[in-house]
C-alpha cells in the first residue's frame, strides 16, 4: 500500500462557469434546479478528482443543498468547489454557485451544497485517499465543520436503513 501523502485545499479547488440558456431553463426563465444540482455534481467531482487522485470518484450524497436565489437565462453561473475534509476513502466537498450579472460583473449566491464523494478503483472498491492540510482559519473552520456534518449523517444513514427495512414490501416506495 502506497504512503498516505499531504495536499491542501488550494490543490484540488475546481471552478466552472456556465451561460445560462433557454434550455437549461423553465417556462419563467429560471434555471432548473436539476440541472443547477448536475452542475454542482460536476465541478464537486473535479475538486474530489484532484484531491484524490484515484481512476474515479463517485457521489455518495449531496446535501444541505440550498437553492437561495434563481438563476435566468443570460445570468452567467460560476461555481466554485473545494475538499473540506477527507475521510479514509471519502472526502466532503462544499460547492457555492453565484451569478454574475453579464452587464455590471456584479456577483450574486445563489446556491451552496456539501457533497460526499469516494475514491474508487478500476473495479468499483473504496480506495485510500490522502490527508487534507487546512491553511488559512477559514479552511480550518470548514475542515472542522465537515467531521461535525459527518457525525450528523451517520446518524441519519442508519436511521434510512431501518426505514428502507420497514419499508422493504411496501409497493407504493
Amino acid at each position: 500500500m502506497q504512503e498516505k501523502r499531504q495536499r491542501t485545499v488550494r490543490e484540488s479547488q475546481a471552478e466552472r462557469s456556465e451561460v445560462i440558456f433557454p434550455g437549461d431553463a423553465n417556462g419563467l426563465g429560471n434555471l432548473f434546479g436539476g440541472r443547477l444540482m448536475q452542475f454542482i455534481d460536476l465541478v464537486g467531482a473535479v475538486a474530489a478528482y484532484r484531491h484524490a487522485r484515484a481512476t474515479t470518484v463517485v457521489t455518495a450524497s449531496m446535501d444541505s443543498l440550498d437553492f437561495v436565489a434563481p438563476v435566468h437565462v443570460g445570468e452567467v453561473l460560476i461555481l466554485k468547489a473545494s475538499v473540506n475534509r477527507a475521510f479514509r476513502t471519502s472526502m466532503e466537498v462544499g460547492v457555492k454557485a453565484m451569478v454574475e450579472d453579464p452587464k455590471t460583473g456584479n456577483l450574486r449566491h445563489v446556491s451552496s451544497a456539501y457533497l460526499t464523494y469516494v475514491a474508487v478503483d478500476d473495479s468499483g472498491h473504496p480506495v485510500e485517499v490522502d490527508c487534507l492540510v487546512p491553511e488559512t482559519e477559514h479552511q480550518k473552520r470548514r475542515f472542522d465543520d465537515a467531521l461535525k456534518r459527518r457525525e450528523a449523517r451517520s446518524g441519519e444513514v442508519e436511521r434510512k436503513k431501518r426505514l428502507r427495512k420497514s419499508l422493504e414490501n411496501a409497493w407504493y416506495i
